[in-house]
C-alpha cells in the first residue's frame, strides 16, 4: 500500500471518480469528446494530483499539488453544473455528485490548512 492510499481525501476522490464515470455514461454520445471527456479528465485529476503530491519532498510542494487538485475540483463542479443545465444529468445525479465533490473539496481545504500550520517543511512518506 502506498502512503497516499491511507489519505481519506484520496479515498473519497477515488469514490468520486467512480461515481462520475458511472453517471457520465448517460451523457449523449455526441458529447463523448466534449463534456464527457473534459469531466472525466477533471475528476481524475483530483486523486492523481493528491497521489503525485505525496511523492514531493516538501510540504510546500505537496500543497502545490493539492491546490491543483482543488482547481480540478472547481472545474468538475462547473462541468456538472453545465451537464445539469443541458439536462445531461438529472437533479438526483447532480446532487449526488455535487455532495461528494463538496466533501472532497472540504477535505482538500483541511489538508492544505494543516500543512500550512505545520512548522517543518519536510514531507515524510513511507511508501
Amino acid at each position: 500500500m502506498y502512503n497516499f492510499e491511507k489519505l481519506i481525501v484520496w479515498q473519497k476522490a477515488m469514490d468520486l471518480c467512480e461515481l462520475v464515470y458511472k453517471e457520465s455514461k448517460n451523457i449523449p454520445k455526441e458529447e463523448l469528446f466534449g463534456l464527457t471527456s473534459q469531466l472525466r479528465r477533471a475528476v481524475t485529476s483530483i486523486p492523481l494530483n493528491i497521489s503525485e503530491g505525496t511523492a514531493a519532498g516538501t510540504k510546500r510542494e505537496f500543497k502545490r499539488f493539492l491546490n491543483i487538485a482543488l482547481c480540478s475540483q472547481y472545474e468538475t463542479a462547473t462541468i456538472i453544473r453545465l451537464c445539469l443545465r443541458f439536462k445531461y444529468l438529472d437533479n438526483k445525479s447532480y446532487d449526488t455528485i455535487n455532495g461528494s465533490l463538496e466533501e472532497v473539496g472540504k477535505l482538500l481545504h483541511g489538508l492544505i490548512r494543516s500543512l500550512q500550520q505545520s512548522q517543518s517543511d519536510k514531507l515524510t512518506t513511507d511508501n
